[in-house]
């Protein structure tokens, strides 16, 4: 199936489930995320990643650890707001609570919803 255009596509998974904090899984989590970011972009789409609003203004505000008040107050409502925005989610990884509440909301607010990169559907890359 082929899009005339792209969609830009929430990419939604782990970021410290599992991990217990650990910064060499936190950092292969967003490493998935971000292979699959590539992959949705050959594919003519337009990905993002809540981590890449999040994490910068995490740090200028001052957080001094990952769960602390600051983290808490930016890091999900970072991708709240971008799951209004996109026309899509995908859903990648392992467990995860707050890549499932990603799901939900988008489902909520009639997006689209994909599993796997196969689901998603190819792009018209003349336009984009």
């Amino acid at each position: 199936m082929t899009t005339a255009q792209p969609l830009m596509i929430l990419v939604a998974g782990p970021y410290r489930s599992g991990t217990n904090d650990d910064p060499d899984l936190i950092a292969a989590n967003v490493r998935a995320m971000n292979d699959m970011a590539v992959r949705l972009f050959r594919a003519g789409h337009l990905p993002v990643l809540g981590e890449w609003y999040a994490l910068p203004l995490i740090e200028h505000a001052g957080s001094r650890q990952i769960g602390d008040e600051i983290w808490n107050e930016i890091f999900h409502p970072v991708a709240r707001r971008l799951v209004a925005r996109c026309d899509a989610c995908l859903r990648i990884g392992g467990p995860s609570k707050g890549a499932d509440e990603m799901v939900e909301l988008s489902r909520s607010l009639g997006k689209q919803v994909f599993f796997s990169l196969d689901e998603v559907p190819r792009c018209d890359q003349r336009g984009g």
